[in-house]
């Protein structure tokens, strides 16, 4: 558990957002000392806590994307519970929701009602397809995005159909980019002297940027990116080959010293006197042959073997992890790339550690997502709202 402090300590964050963008950047601002409020319904909690795999009854990922947060459940659409929430906004530095375009507004706390309770408060709005637009409106999962983006059209084999990722490609993408519009905009507002703003972010503009140059490569030449399976147009050899004892490695050579070392270790350095050799692109229109040199070569020998040959040749190779490799892999061990972090009712639970490392401020986990309501109380009691009146307000099933 941590005990180091985080730059962000002292900072306030409201999280109102569910699956998956916006509750893993109020994640990332926890993790860095900040004080997480994460708000659910009382009676329909934030249905990433069923999201993929349990335990007992504890939803694993739960754990992680909601540790460093206290938990409030108060419903937000009665008038009460509005009134609640006004009194924890103008406490607050960061608020962050998803809900659809215009739902804030409808409950008489949209952007405008907010920024005039709390002028330094910066309002983080994640959306698949932001706030305005024909497609605001519409319901957006990652899953749409990563179709939308161009991702699947450009993943997969050239003659089989676009591939999607199995996991929260695009929502992670966005998490993390919202961290940094937050980061600006406190910038922004402490060391500039502004006020608080608003931040429309949607689920396709960073998933776009990481995709590539795709949309300007049409632009200027017409031409359509399309699927090259593990091979890549930038450079070769680049792919997945299968060594003896059945392991797959991937090869990259984006360098071309790192291509001259492969084909010379693979007993084809003939080939870098070609001059389509020097350049990437070039080498990539002869990515049939040079698969043929290297995959030939790893599949006569045993995965360990080609690993140990190409890292004693400063040549780019890795091995192909499923999540048992990565939790035995020295590497992530050596740096506490996991961690296990203790839990009330599973014992401990192993997750991913902080985003990054800061020399003076590293932050850390402080504790793992929590049930629901746990911190109800103290957080009214914080607010001045006295025992009797919480009582009420939970008889009522404003909040829980």
């Amino acid at each position: 558990m941590a005990t180091t402090h985080g730059p962000l300590e002292g900072l306030r964050v409201l999280d109102c957002a569910t699956i998956l963008a916006a509750p893993l950047a109020s994640q990332i601002l926890g993790d860095f000392g900040a004080d997480v409020i994460k708000i659910e319904h009382p009676e329909r909690p934030d249905a990433m806590r069923g999201h993929g795999e349990s335990v007992d009854g504890v939803g694993l990922w739960w754990t992680e994307v909601a540790r460093n947060k206290r938990t409030l459940a108060l419903d937000l659409r009665d008038a009460q519970g509005a009134d609640v929430f006004r009194r924890l906004v103008r406490t607050a530095d960061v608020l962050v929701e998803n809900f659809r375009p215009g739902t804030l507004e409808r409950w008489g706390l949209g952007w405008d009602e907010l920024h005039a309770l709390n002028p330094r408060l910066i309002m983080l709005r994640v959306t698949g397809f932001g706030q305005e637009g024909p497609y605001a409106s519409r319901p957006a999962f990652g899953t749409l995005i990563e179709a939308m983006s161009g991702f699947a059209h450009m993943t997969g084999q050239p003659d089989a159909p676009p591939t999607l990722p199995a996991f929260g490609l695009a929502d992670s993408i966005a998490g993390m980019a919202a961290v940094s519009a937050v980061l600006m905009a406190l910038y922004h507002r402490d060391a500039n002297g502004g006020d608080g703003q608003m931040i429309d972010l949607s689920l396709l503009e960073p998933i776009l940027t990481a995709v590539g140059p795709a949309p300007s490569v049409y632009d200027k030449t017409g031409v359509v990116p399309v699927r090259q399976g593990n091979r890549s147009t930038n450079n070769a050899p680049r792919n997945l080959y299968r060594s003896r004892d059945g392991h797959w490695l991937a090869v990259s050579t984006s360098a071309d010293s790192v291509a001259r070392r492969v084909l010379t270790l693979v007993g084809h350095a003939e080939v870098i006197d070609e001059p389509w050799f020097a350049r990437g692109s070039s080498r990539a229109q002869h990515a049939d042959l040079l698969d043929e040199y290297v995959g030939g070569w790893i599949a006569q020998r045993d995965g360990d073997a080609v690993l140990e040959a190409f890292t004693d040749a400063g040549a780019a190779i890795a091995a192909v992890y499923s999540a048992k490799e990565i939790v035995d892999d020295p590497q992530v061990q050596s740096r506490d790339t996991l961690v296990r972090v203790a839990h009330p009712h599973l014992g401990d639970v192993l997750q991913h550690n902080v985003l990054f490392r800061l020399s003076e401020t590293p932050g850390g986990i402080r504790f793992a997502g929590r049930d629901h309501g746990q911190d109800t109380d103290d957080i009214l009691a914080e607010l001045d709202i006295a025992a009797e009146d919480r009582d009420a307000l939970r008889s009522r099933g404003v909040v829980r």
